[in-house]
């Protein structure tokens, strides 16, 4: 990979990740910087934590909450959320939501699916 790299995030497929589905971008950088996914939050997701990885949330569609360590936030278009390693979290779309709850996910240093763990 060179110094720098464009990517179309709508056209990565999406894969299975505790929240839902995810497309991600830069994974494959061999210097691990960061990464940045599309989530697609459902209604089943699961709390986990990282050991190692910082993620910030960013919400760019629907409504829901975030679960931070087992206390509840709300979640709306533009909330921003610094998830530090060894927080339990998970997103929860809104039960009457009109539209899914879609975040964009910055995981530094780049996500890595060694450090995903569920107690």
């Amino acid at each position: 990979m060179s110094r720098y790299a464009v990517t179309q995030l709508d056209a990565i497929d999406p894969v299975p990740c505790p929240c839902g589905q995810t497309r991600r971008a830069f994974v494959d950088d061999p210097d691990q910087t960061a990464s940045l996914h599309l989530v697609e939050v459902s209604s089943d997701s699961r709390a986990h934590y990282h050991k190692r990885l910082t993620e910030i949330y960013y919400v760019v569609e629907g409504a829901g909450e975030i679960e931070l360590d087992g206390e509840r936030f709300p979640l709306r278009v533009g909330t921003s959320v610094l998830i530090k390693p060894g927080v339990r979290h998970r997103a929860i779309p809104a039960a009457d939501a009109t539209a899914p709850l879609r975040l964009i996910n910055m995981p530094v240093p780049a996500f890595d699916p060694d450090d995903e763990w569920f107690d």
